[in-house]
């Protein structure tokens, strides 16, 4: 008898440390996002952090509040990734076509011929480079075009299509003309339909080119609660509120390691459908994330393992301490996380 109550009591104190565990993670979290009070830079806007679909975590700063709309930069390419899944699951669109295919306008140029899942992996092949301002499919260029659809045509190869990843907005404002184009919708109205409508997100605001095209390629700005709120779907293989967003198999297509760019990527392992993937070493733990990047450090972390959702909101545009810093912040929660665990 007087085994099995300390049997019972061992149990116990399991079962308690375990609880007290998990109550003081959410504090040991809020204590990382608090220390980035003491941030000299000025930029850095907001850091939401969810377990499980709730926010365990959040913090605004430098002015920034929970309903503040934000420019995520080339995160939203990733948010453009999900509509061209969406595309796929309604037999719209198919990734083994031509660009061509679907935007006849531009058929029989370089970009035309250019099959949508070489594109969706920066490996177009195309003449463009946003870190080479000569670049003739550059994304300065791109912005100052007066028809952007002769623009895209102009563009030349410069290397076989599937050959090399090299990172271009070009490609992805393709994508999303090609989404437009496949689906017969704006791709802002295609977004608020099959993607934010799902999620409950209610405001957000998408630059347009001048031809009045959402750009496919970034400048969609988004509530810090709302870019977590799409990690999470994506964390949830798609399905929000029991109710199926974006398919499973596509989630799985564009989160594959398709290229590896760790040797051109300090930041990443590996990219997908526009999105990133890296191991991070945590007390010699590796840790899987898949996330979305945005110029300034703007960043939608996914952790499979850790149940985990860390959205970050950054204005250090141009800047390379705003991609340091986000990433620091992320490893920063994680080892906060498993001091816990």
């Amino acid at each position: 008898m007087r085994r099995l109550s300390l049997s019972l009591l061992g149990s116990t104190l399991v079962l308690s440390c375990a609880a007290l565990a998990q109550d003081s993670a959410p504090a040991a979290i809020a204590q990382v996002l608090q220390a980035q009070d003491s941030d000299s830079h000025g930029d850095l806007r907001a850091v939401v952090v969810l377990r499980d679909g709730a926010i365990v975590a959040e913090r605004y700063y430098n002015g920034e509040t929970a309903d503040t709309l934000h420019d995520i930069r080339s995160a939203g390419k990733s948010i453009t990734a999900l509509l061209a899944g969406a595309a796929v699951a309604r037999g719209q669109l198919a990734t083994t076509k031509n660009v061509g295919d679907y935007w006849p306008e531009v058929a029989g140029s370089p970009a035309g011929k250019v099959v949508l899942d070489d594109l969706l992996t920066m490996r177009s092949g195309l003449a463009a480079f946003d870190e080479d301002e000569q670049s003739p499919g550059n994304e300065d260029k791109l912005d100052a075009a007066p028809d952007p659809a002769a623009f895209v045509r102009g563009v030349p190869a410069a290397t076989k299509p599937g050959s090399a990843y090299r990172y271009n907005s070009l490609g992805a404002y393709i994508a999303g003309r090609v989404v437009e184009n496949a689906s017969g919708a704006d791709l802002e109205n295609y977004a608020a339909k099959v993607l934010f409508a799902p999620l409950g997100i209610t405001r957000w605001n998408w630059g347009r080119d001048v031809a009045n095209h959402p750009k496919g390629q970034g400048n969609l700005s988004l509530r810090a609660r709302d870019t977590a709120k799409i990690g999470q779907m994506v964390l949830d293989d798609g399905v929000v509120g029991g109710k199926r967003v974006i398919d499973a198999a596509w989630l799985h297509a564009a989160l594959a390691p398709r290229v590896a760019i760790g040797a051109v990527d300090r930041y990443a392992d590996s990219y997908g459908y526009f999105w990133y993937a890296k191991r991070q070493d945590i007390g010699g733990q590796q840790i899987a994330v898949h996330f979305a990047s945005g110029n300034g450090g703007n960043k939608i972390y996914v952790i499979p393992s850790r149940r985990m959702v860390v959205s970050i909101a950054s204005s250090a545009y141009g800047k390379a301490h705003g991609q340091r810093r986000s990433e620091d912040i992320l490893k920063a929660i994680l080892k906060a996380d498993a001091t816990q665990m």
